[in-house]
């Protein structure tokens, strides 16, 4: 996407990264443990949460195919994440561990420049995310969910939607209903 890869810079990325099909459900990473892998999805979505002192879940972000996933934070420096990864649907995920990816951008410069690519445009998201929240409207930040995720919300629970724009999903609902949104 960023990079243009020869046939052979093909054939090594792919050696470094393993496949793993997740059922619906299945938690990749949870409060405490330390991410220790990057995983890109081919096929279905996970999601990043935080679950407060209530028990009451805020989702941070969707990862349909062709989106990277992991806590960046607890995988660069290798400490405890306060957030679960988790899949919404039977998802395929290529996955990296960090020494490989190390391996990976000394074999491969340019992939390096391609992460760093990756992780500006992931930071500008969650800058876009967190101004969203502070000064927009509920149907705002819907509006906005939509057209970054776009067919999403056809393939996962009102439940999720609301989790992530900060609203109860009856709430959705009805904004929903009254808006035809």
């Amino acid at each position: 996407m960023h990079i243009a890869l020869s046939a052979d810079e093909e054939k090594r990325v792919l050696a470094l990264f393993e496949q793993k099909n997740l059922a619906r459900r299945t938690l990749l990473l949870q409060p405490g443990e330390t991410d220790r892998h990057l995983y890109f999805v081919k096929s279905g979505c996970l999601r990043m949460f935080y679950t407060d002192k209530e028990g009451q879940e805020h989702n941070i972000g969707f990862y349909p195919e062709n989106w990277w996933a992991c806590d960046i934070v607890s995988f660069f420096k290798q400490k405890p994440t306060v957030n679960a990864i988790q899949a919404l649907e039977d998802s395929e995920v290529y996955y990296i561990s960090l020494s490989r990816l190390e391996e990976l951008f000394a074999e491969i410069p340019k992939f390096e420049r391609f992460f760093r690519t990756l992780i500006q445009n992931g930071f500008d998201l969650y800058q876009k995310r967190i101004t969203s929240n502070l000064s927009k409207t509920a149907e705002q930040r819907y509006l906005e969910f939509r057209k970054r995720y776009p067919g999403l919300e056809s393939r996962i629970a009102q439940k999720q939607i609301a989790a992530y724009l900060g609203i109860t999903p009856a709430f959705l609902s009805m904004m929903r209903k009254e808006k035809q949104l």
